[in-house]
């Protein structure tokens, strides 16, 4: 599907220069362990290993998932378990969701306890669901809308690569905003590929 996957990412891309670029605003700086606060949701075994790793790398993280338990050893390694997708993001600079289906990613981000209810104006949202282009779009429009950067970066490379912090990442969205959460996504990544923006 990296096919499917580049044709993805290159439409926001398009979706996001015609729109007008996502201006320099309150929070679009180059992430840090020391300043920037991470919200993580989804604890399967891909999105548990990633996770894992942005917080060896000292991020403040903060983690949501539909069952508690599998979040378990990312409290044990210092992560914050909150109830809701909206509590991440109130208590998170920056949001990363790795998540079944599109269906799922709808109801994270744009539900009514979902991420964007509680994102603050300047914060940002990076979706590695490998899901539906059209709501990709839809998050984005509705991102901007409250002066939040909405990032399309799906992921390949399996478990494996997840564990040994060697994915593919490819990336539409705002180059800014792709810039200021490279070192979050260097924490997991071994080749990143911004697929176009503004």
């Amino acid at each position: 599907t990296s096919l499917r996957t580049a044709l993805h990412s290159a439409r926001l891309s398009r979706l996001a220069h015609a729109s007008g670029s996502y201006q320099a605003r309150r929070g679009i700086t180059t992430c840090q362990p020391s300043k920037t606060r991470i919200g993580w949701i989804g604890a399967g075994v891909m999105g548990r290993a990633m996770a894992s790793h942005v917080i060896k790398a000292g991020y403040d993280t903060t983690v949501f998932s539909r069952t508690e338990e599998k979040c378990k050893p990312l409290q044990e390694m210092g992560a914050t378990l909150v109830s809701t997708p909206a509590e991440v993001a109130e208590r998170s600079d920056v949001v990363f969701l790795i998540v079944g289906y599109p269906e799922d990613v709808r109801s994270c981000v744009l539900g009514e306890d979902g991420v964007l209810s509680g994102m603050k104006s300047g914060g940002v949202v990076v979706d590695m669901t490998t899901s539906d282009p059209e709501l990709a779009i839809e998050i984005y429009k509705k991102s901007k809308e409250i002066e939040v950067a909405s990032i399309d970066a799906p992921v390949s490379g399996g478990d494996v690569g997840a564990k040994n912090g060697a994915l593919t990442i490819m990336m539409g969205g705002d180059a800014k905003a792709v810039k200021a959460v490279e070192p979050v996504l260097q924490t997991f990544g071994k080749t990143m590929e911004h697929m176009g923006g503004p």
